[in-house]
């Protein structure tokens, strides 16, 4: 991995103290996604670790909403379809649906009944990993459909809330992590 890409990408990862609420650092990537050579070096370097790591991945799915930023150039790249999982009623047609608990109250996330088939790879990606519960729901919604998921892949990383450890036998890789 280029330490110089990396940098250039963690350089543009802009903290918030206290929001949404007091005693929160937000990280917020939007200076990431307004830096084409950081974005470009943040899509090389994801696409780079997935060759790496996978001789075959049929889809990408990304999480609602962040997901969805980087989870179809990262498709592209690959020569791969995306899929999306998202917050529920934003799907046409037949869909899973499965609720998780979130810090601060319950959500509920759907993808539809056909975007994938039993047995074809996917790879979940979103922005970031925090307590874990919607990567969480998103690969319960895969294992319904009988994907099988090979990795689960973020930007960042919030380690102190310990999201990874809730993926169990998933693997998980971040780019970035924060205490």
């Amino acid at each position: 991995m280029s330490e110089e890409r990396l940098q250039m990408i963690r350089d543009r990862i802009r903290p918030f103290p206290d929001f949404p609420q007091p005693g929160v650092l937000f990280r917020d990537i939007s200076p990431l996604l307004k830096d084409p050579a950081a974005f470009k070096a943040l899509i090389d370097l994801l696409e780079d670790h997935l060759r790496a790591s996978f001789p075959k991945i049929d889809f990408i799915a990304g999480l609602d909403s962040r997901g969805f930023l980087i989870g179809p150039p990262l498709a592209q790249r690959l020569g791969i379809g995306f899929v999306p999982i998202r917050k529920k009623g934003k799907l046409p047609g037949p869909t899973e649906s499965v609720s998780y608990t979130l810090e601060y109250g319950k959500a509920e996330l759907e993808i539809q009944s056909d975007a994938v088939e039993q047995g074809q790879k996917v790879v979940v990606v979103d922005d970031l990993l925090a307590t874990g519960g919607t990567m969480c729901a998103a690969c319960e919604l895969l294992k319904r459909l009988k994907a099988e998921i090979l990795k689960c892949l973020v930007v960042i990383e919030l380690k102190s809330l310990k999201g990874s450890e809730k993926l169990k036998s998933i693997p998980f890789y971040s780019l970035l992590q924060y205490d």
